[in-house]
């Protein structure tokens, strides 16, 4: 896949959603290293990404963690793999990978599931800021 940045791991995420774009806001935060870069799911490239690595968006409802060349990883796997680059306390979250990846993804699947319910939606994907339109594909 062509023009993506050299060195940065690409997370995939639902734009419209509340509990994602607070996710992401977390992740800038304690992106130390400024290892990541954001791509809506809903955005031509987000749909580019997908179906270049083979996620068919329509079955997936989940945060996608992208490292071009290398693997990608979606649901609980994303999210353990995302807190282990962060660093520091976020890296015991890799305890987690001693459940089966199955249990994981239903608990999973469970709070994407009511993501919309719990924590709400909003109409169009998030608008970075000036400061934030880098960390943004």
């Amino acid at each position: 896949m062509q023009n993506l940045p050299k060195n940065k791991k690409i997370i995939l995420f639902d734009g419209v959603c509340n509990l994602c774009n607070g996710a992401v806001q977390f992740i800038i935060k304690h992106d130390k290293k400024d290892v990541f870069r954001f791509v809506a799911l809903q955005s031509e490239l987000g749909k580019e990404i997908c179906n270049y690595i083979g996620v068919d968006q329509t079955k997936i409802d989940s945060i996608i963690l992208y490292n071009p060349g290398v693997a990608y990883y979606y649901k609980s796997s994303a999210v353990i793999e995302i807190a282990e680059e962060l660093g520091g306390i976020y890296s015991f979250m890799s305890v987690f990978k001693i459940f089966p990846e199955k249990l994981r993804n239903y608990i999973y699947d469970y709070i994407a599931k009511n993501r919309y319910n719990w924590y709400g939606k909003k109409e169009s994907c998030m608008i970075p800021t000036p400061e934030l339109k880098a960390k943004f594909l």
